[in-house]
């Protein structure tokens, strides 16, 4: 039975290390994935909240042109996307989604549709498209959208992302974790 994904990209399909590069450039530090205990970067950067929202918006479409793949992220979502509709949803804004496309094209990953919203609640999203699992590496986002949709949702594990989730949200380390998960959810 073919199902609806619902996919973050930033941290999911992306490697969640995408943005450490360009931070320690920009901002004079030496940081790996694992300083990175909050999704709030101005905690990590130490710098107050607006000179870091303006220094993203400067570098948002080269640091998303740049961004690696997430390990086994291209071979499993192309697998999928023989079998299930690919929705992914993210918080980039509407500006991006020619970036966006030509990114997933470069990369060889194959989408059915890309929704770019503007903003980190996805549960709207979710909802209008009929999303039957969704895929997320942002902890509060991953909560919600299990609460609020009923459906079950898969976490990449993350130093940002360790509070504790109800029984919905599933952890998953990688993408071969993912579709292992995938496989017995769709043989129930």
């Amino acid at each position: 039975m073919r199902k609806r994904f619902g996919i973050d990209i930033d941290g999911t399909v992306t490697c969640p290390t995408s943005m450490i590069p360009f931070i320690n450039k920009d901002f004079g530090l030496n940081i790996t994935l694992s300083d990175v205990t909050e999704y709030d970067l101005t905690k990590v950067v130490d710098v107050p909240p607006e000179q870091f929202s303006r220094w993203f918006l400067e570098k948002e479409a080269i640091i998303y042109e740049h961004s690696p793949v997430a390990s086994g992220a291209e071979k499993v979502l192309n697998f999928w996307k023989e079998n299930h509709d690919l929705y992914f949803i993210s918080a980039r804004g509407a500006d991006l989604l020619e970036n966006t496309k030509r990114w997933f094209q470069q990369k060889g990953i194959s989408f059915h549709h890309i929704e770019l919203i503007g903003s980190h609640d996805k549960v709207g999203t979710a909802k209008r498209f009929d999303i039957d699992i969704f895929f997320e590496d942002k902890h509060d986002n991953a909560v919600m959208i299990h609460e609020e949709c009923g459906i079950p949702v898969l976490l990449f594990n993350t130093p940002y992302n360790q509070d504790p989730v109800p029984k919905g949200v599933i952890r998953v380390n990688n993408w071969s974790e993912a579709d292992i998960w995938v496989k017995n959810w769709l043989k129930k």
